[in-house]
């Protein structure tokens, strides 16, 4: 049975991951941070480096920390309920657990430590013009070139590529096959521009023009980078809803606090119905978040035969809830809601990017179908 009762370290981990956020990046940090060129600060994420938190699914063998997946939900929750931003999910969730699906030892001898210890930021290139998490929307092709490879393409919406050293690039080789190849950001031919708009989080275009990489460039084998990626995926996906969870239960606490200190009418506003039903909502879409998200984590921890249905249902649910979580704030604060003082339009904007990232509701709800055999 699902017990969301953490140990004792796990308590002391959420209490010192929510402190440091509190104290090093209040939102008026976040803000400073995402409005600057890139949305990237090396000196915040070499702090939260220190403290070994980009090592935490890493191996102690690798030089990481060892932490479970738990460990690690935990430190999403948290890093989301205060919006924190950085590279970790990218880099310390995604690419590492790439690397440890399917890396040769080399590769991971030379980048584990190196992503453990903060020192390396890498991220997955995968999304296009055709947006879609499924290998039919990937154009960018990868050809055969004296033992190595020739990439082309351009990939669109890649989270982190500004603070990246290298790119694990998704490429098609073959009629069906996929490869997936580790490219040095400053490589010749790689380009990146900034993607800007309602976005929440740093984006960029990252465009592959002839770039040539080494046969030792290819992470797993040739023709098998969806299969390592449907490996990586789940662990990367769970953890997001982590982070929406927190990010979703801290607005909740907004805007229950304005509303018992809005007076209109001689009163708080908590107490006029409407303001009520919106805070239900609320609650109730930040709850099935979190429970959801944890429900998808134990599954995977301990390796039961429908975690992949439990990780679809998580980020379908976390998805639309903090999509409702957002709008319903903003119901209940008016016209301070979209001042960037306060900060809540944060919130509004990472819950519109994360929508999408790792698939969106119906992606994920076709997946369901999938897995379920329906």
């Amino acid at each position: 049975m699902l017990d969301l009762a953490l140990s004792d370290e796990q308590e002391l981990l959420r209490s010192t991951v929510r402190d440091f956020v509190e104290r090093e990046c209040p939102l008026a940090t976040v803000r400073r941070i995402d409005e600057q060129e890139g949305g990237f600060s090396s000196e915040l994420w070499q702090k939260l480096a220190g403290l070994g938190w980009p090592g935490i699914l890493i191996p102690p063998s690798y030089g990481g920390e060892g932490g479970t997946l738990t460990d690690a939900a935990v430190l999403y929750e948290e890093m989301g309920r205060g919006l924190l931003p950085s590279p970790h999910h990218s880099s310390a969730v995604l690419a590492a657990q790439i690397l440890l699906q399917a890396g040769s030892e080399e590769q991971k001898q030379r980048l584990l430590p190196a992503i453990a210890g903060g020192e390396r930021v890498l991220t997955l290139a995968l999304t296009e013009a055709n947006y879609g998490w499924t290998p039919e929307h990937v154009a960018t092709v990868a050809t055969p070139n004296g033992g190595g490879f020739v990439l082309d393409g351009t990939k669109q919406f890649v989270p982190d590529a500004n603070a990246a050293d290298e790119i694990i690039c998704v490429a098609r080789t073959g009629q069906q096959g996929h490869t997936l190849f580790l490219v040095d950001a400053e490589a010749a031919g790689v380009q990146r521009r900034p993607m800007t708009g309602f976005a929440g989080q740093p984006l960029a275009e990252v465009t592959f023009s002839s770039v040539a990489v080494a046969p030792e460039a290819v992470i797993g084998e040739v023709d098998q980078g969806w299969q390592v990626l449907d490996s990586a995926l789940p662990a990367a996906t769970v953890l997001l809803c982590a982070y929406i969870a927190g990010a979703a239960r801290r607005v909740y606490e907004l805007t229950l606090d304005y509303a018992q200190q809005r007076v209109q009418f001689g009163q708080a506003i908590a107490r006029f119905q409407r303001v009520q039903d919106h805070l239900i909502e609320i609650v109730n879409d930040a709850d099935a978040a979190r429970w959801t998200a944890y429900e998808a984590v134990w599954k995977l921890e301990t390796g039961k035969a429908d975690a992949g249905e439990a990780v679809s249902v998580a980020k379908a649910v976390a998805s639309e809830g903090f999509y409702r979580v957002c709008e319903a704030a903003h119901h209940v604060h008016a016209g301070i809601g979209s001042d960037k003082a306060y900060g809540l339009y944060l919130y509004t904007k990472k819950s519109r990017s994360l929508y999408h990232y790792l698939g969106d509701p119906a992606f994920h709800r076709q997946r369901l179908v999938e897995l379920l055999k329906l």
